[in-house]
């Protein structure tokens, strides 16, 4: 089965100010399908940012690449419903962020 990452450029604003803005940036996703939304959610996730108030992603590509591992989420699992502007209510640390994907 192949697996698949995604390529993006991306500005990140923040609730309390501040920005964050990305070139090339690479994150494996569960499959080719995968949306914009999710890949957001998993980008914001892989590097544990909080406060997030946007994701915007740009020049997004989609391509078949084994997974390089992610720190925070464990790339074969897709997340839930929880998105980069509405994360849950307490994060967990890296050992239990599994909590936001499921089976």
């Amino acid at each position: 089965m192949p697996e698949y990452r995604a390529s993006f450029d991306a500005v990140i604003t923040f609730s309390n100010g501040g920005d964050l803005t990305v070139h090339g940036f690479r994150v494996d996703v569960p499959s080719a399908d995968v949306d914009e939304a999710e890949i957001a959610a998993l980008f914001v996730a892989s590097l544990g940012l909080l406060m997030t108030e946007s994701v915007r992603l740009s020049q997004v590509t989609i391509f078949a690449e084994p997974h390089k591992g992610t720190w925070r989420a464990a790339p074969s699992r897709r997340l839930s419903t929880a998105t980069p502007t509405s994360p849950p209510s307490r994060w967990p640390g890296p050992s239990t962020y599994r909590r936001w994907s499921h089976g």
